[in-house]
């Protein structure tokens, strides 16, 4: 005789279980996984631009979604199980700082990608993909502000930052001092600027008779609007 309590139990495994837990099945769920793991690490690398690449973390974004994939499955298998997988990886704790915001999202992508594969949803996993891909390329086209460069020079006598600032307010419309030093009848400049005309400021300055070195020096960081 079939309880109240056999069917709650039944129908509760049911919804918790998507599909049968085969044995082609389960490697049909990895060779899916392994083929979008392969698919995230030359994502990786060609859409990120780094000056100093790190191939071990592409190589653990790639495992990861082979990992996340087999935590999955085996939730689905077992009801217990997966009770007791959620408790010992409540535990954990990742130490290792992720430093650049986009490895923060290839690393959710990753994730997300062995979540969704795991679940048997591989349609929605190649969705993700390619809308993430586009994303990514689109958002990196969108071209950013011209960042300014900074002026540094160096000079002897107290007369050099007026001479100075008269070729800058010459060549440039906008200018920043940001920094200004006098010590031992030296005097020294950090100008932050914005001008097109490079190689006849930096003439212009080197050509006053009170300067002994001129810099430009590109900013290479974050544009702040």
């Amino acid at each position: 005789m079939t309880t109240f309590k056999d069917v709650l139990k039944r129908s509760f495994i049911q919804g918790f279980s998507r599909y049968d837990m085969t044995p082609e099945n389960i490697l049909m769920v990895f060779i899916i996984s392994c083929i979008f793991s392969v698919y995230l690490f030359f994502a990786y690398r060609l859409l990120t631009r780094k000056t100093f690449y790190s191939k071990s973390f592409n190589v653990s974004l790639a495992v990861i979604n082979l990992i996340t994939a087999g935590i999955i499955l085996t939730m689905q298998s077992n009801v217990v199980v997966s009770l007791g997988m959620v408790g010992a990886l409540s535990i954990v704790r990742f130490r290792t700082a992720v430093k650049d915001p986009m490895d923060l999202v290839f690393l959710f992508w990753s994730i997300s990608t062995g979540i969704i594969t795991g679940a048997g949803q591989a349609e929605i996993a190649f969705e993700l993909s390619f809308v993430v891909t586009v994303a990514l390329i689109v958002f990196n086209k969108i071209p950013v502000a011209k960042a300014p460069k900074i002026l540094l020079v160096s000079g002897s006598g107290y007369d050099v930052e007026k001479e100075v600032m008269d070729a800058v307010k010459k060549f440039c419309k906008i200018f920043t001092v940001k920094s200004s030093a006098f010590a031992n009848g030296r005097t020294d400049l950090v100008v932050e600027i914005r001008t097109e005309n490079n190689e006849e400021l930096v003439k212009e300055i080197r050509s006053l008779s009170n300067v002994d070195s001129v810099s430009l020096l590109k900013h290479d960081g974050e544009v702040t609007y």
